[in-house]
């Protein structure tokens, strides 16, 4: 189990990147129990989310430099078949590609989308959906990689303008 502090980062699946602003307990039922206080970057938006759940609802630590190498394997594979299927349900696999939180599964779906733009024009719920996965993945890679959010939408942009 990962433990957070007060300050850090982490990521919390669908919502992005939040930062650690406090812990505290409340009384639930009857028992204690102790929380994370999660400010989501970029959005007016508080959570809390139980510190003995925090694994089970895939709140996770900032992705290192080997898992940004694979994201960016992913980002830059081509050859893989996309979905054929109707576009609901493609908005169905990929809203579950983004909720397991990962950022490979993301990647996969903006890569997807992306690919997918290229040969037909996207359902107003695929528009919405690349522009979410594309925030959530610019989000955590700046934060990993140390870079602004605009040279990493600059890195995006250079990888799919080649396919």
């Amino acid at each position: 189990m990962t433990e957070f502090q007060v300050g850090d980062k982490a990521v919390y699946p669908g919502y992005g990147v939040a930062e650690i602003t406090g812990l505290e307990t409340k009384e639930i039922s009857g028992s204690s129990q102790q929380f994370y206080v999660l400010r989501v970057l970029g959005k007016e938006m508080t959570l809390m989310v139980p510190i003995a759940n925090a694994d089970s609802v895939g709140l996770r630590e900032i992705v290192d430099d080997a898992e940004v190498d694979e994201v960016y394997e992913v980002l830059r594979k081509r050859g893989e078949r996309i979905s054929t299927a109707t576009w609901n349900r493609r908005y169905r696999e990929y809203t579950e590609k983004i909720r397991t939180g990962s950022l490979r599964e993301i990647a996969t779906v903006l890569r997807d989308l992306c690919l997918l733009r290229s040969d037909k024009d996207l359902s107003y719920g695929e528009r919405n959906m690349l522009e979410t996965a594309r925030a959530l993945l610019v989000q955590e890679l700046a934060l990993a990689k140390n870079e602004t959010e605009a040279a990493v939408e600059g890195e995006l942009e250079e990888i799919f303008s080649a396919s």
